[in-house]
């Protein structure tokens, strides 16, 4: 399986979100743009700052007819305590032994100790319109993302 690159459709995937609830790409895939960000870690310096910042402009993201989903490795639970911790308004899902992130070809960072950091802009054709790659730019994810949104509409 080749990793995801711009033009690529997004394959079909399945994972629990921050609720304990089963969230399937079919279900949003051709109704809505997506933002699908990969992060770390919950509740780390940087990815509390791109959380909140995609907090922040949940409006916008909403505006532009975008749904965020965050995903990381740590469990339901883990993300249903950052999630309100920080009052975070989006999805979150688990990837558990990093299945999805190694499907995508998301890069790990620093030498390979850290889960990478990739953000990926899926137009209402399923197709990956952007990526954004980043390790330590946490925050301008969300610029960046936004950016696209606004050229796509």
């Amino acid at each position: 399986m080749k990793k995801i690159t711009l033009g690529s459709s997004v394959p079909p995937f399945e994972l629990s979100d921050q609720n304990g609830n089963l969230f399937s790409l079919d279900s949003v895939l051709g109704k809505k743009n997506l933002v699908i960000y990969f992060y770390p870690k919950d509740d780390s310096p940087g990815c509390t700052k791109e959380a909140c910042s995609f907090r922040d402009q949940f409006e916008v993201f909403a505006d532009a007819d975008a749904m965020i989903i965050g995903i990381s490795g740590q469990s339901a639970e883990s993300h249903l305590k950052f999630a309100q911790k920080y009052r975070l308004n989006y999805t979150l899902l688990s990837d558990t032994g990093n299945k999805l992130r190694k499907l995508f070809g998301v890069p790990a960072g620093f030498f390979g100790l850290i889960p990478g950091r990739v953000t990926y802009v899926i137009n209402k054709q399923g197709k990956v319109a952007f990526m954004f790659n980043s390790q330590i730019q946490a925050e301008k994810h969300v610029d960046e993302a936004l950016r696209i949104l606004q050229e796509i509409k």
